[in-house]
């Protein structure tokens, strides 16, 4: 997994679920220098929002153009990778996935005839499942306390929720994560959730560090 000391800032940026037009008004909103600052983002991009297709093609867009980077894999991509594999297919559906579905079907398509183009498929499968530096730790869904980063089961990393922000446990750092809606950024001891409902109605928000402060639309 990588690790790295940015030079810059570092804007994380919680989950979209398909919320183009959330990101592109986040993104337009942050006082971002593209060759010294950072930006990561935190996981589920596709699913329930109106255009899956369309915040992965910005994302792409992003890394191609000479913004420095990370794309950290949420639960939601795992699940579209398994629907594409032929496994798990109901439960990608009951999560969402019908609108990612639909994003990708042609005019007049059935969207569960829909494919992945290959170099989504091929960004998807990249996703890193988490991201470090000394004074931080970023991750999709949390940590398994008490056991190290290197032998973290992804299975937490992916989908933990109470078991991670409700331990108490101290990481020795930050520790910024995605996955758990909130009504706004989740803050305790050193522990800073990002995901504020953009799925369900709620906003997008960013965490600008080492200055630790918030943006949202």
């Amino acid at each position: 997994m990588k690790k790295a000391k940015p030079r810059g800032r570092i804007f994380a940026v919680g989950d979209i679920h398909g919320q183009l037009k959330l990101l592109d008004r986040l993104l337009a909103q942050l006082p971002l220098e593209p060759k010294e600052d950072l930006l990561v983002f935190l996981g589920d991009y596709v699913d329930r929002g109106p255009d899956p297709k369309g915040v992965l093609e910005r994302l792409m867009f992003l890394d191609k153009s000479g913004f420095n980077t990370v794309f950290l894999k949420g639960n939601h991509e795992v699940m579209l990778l398994d629907y594409f594999s032929g496994r798990n297919r109901e439960r990608f559906l009951f999560n969402g996935g019908y609108t990612t579905l639909q994003s990708y079907a042609r005019p007049g398509q059935d969207p569960m005839e829909a494919e992945l183009p290959p170099d989504h498929l091929e960004f998807i499968n990249g996703l890193e499942l988490y991201f470090e530096t000394q004074d931080a730790i970023f991750v999709h869904a949390g940590l398994r306390p008490g056991i190290p980063l290197k032998d973290q089961d992804p299975e937490d990393l992916l989908w933990i929720r109470d078991e991670f922000f409700s331990s108490g446990y101290d990481w020795g750092r930050a520790v910024v994560f995605g996955h758990t809606p909130f009504g706004k950024p989740f803050r305790k001891d050193r522990l800073i959730g990002l995901d504020t409902g953009a799925a369900y109605g709620g906003g997008l928000t960013c965490l600008m560090l080492p200055d630790l402060e918030f943006s949202h639309v």
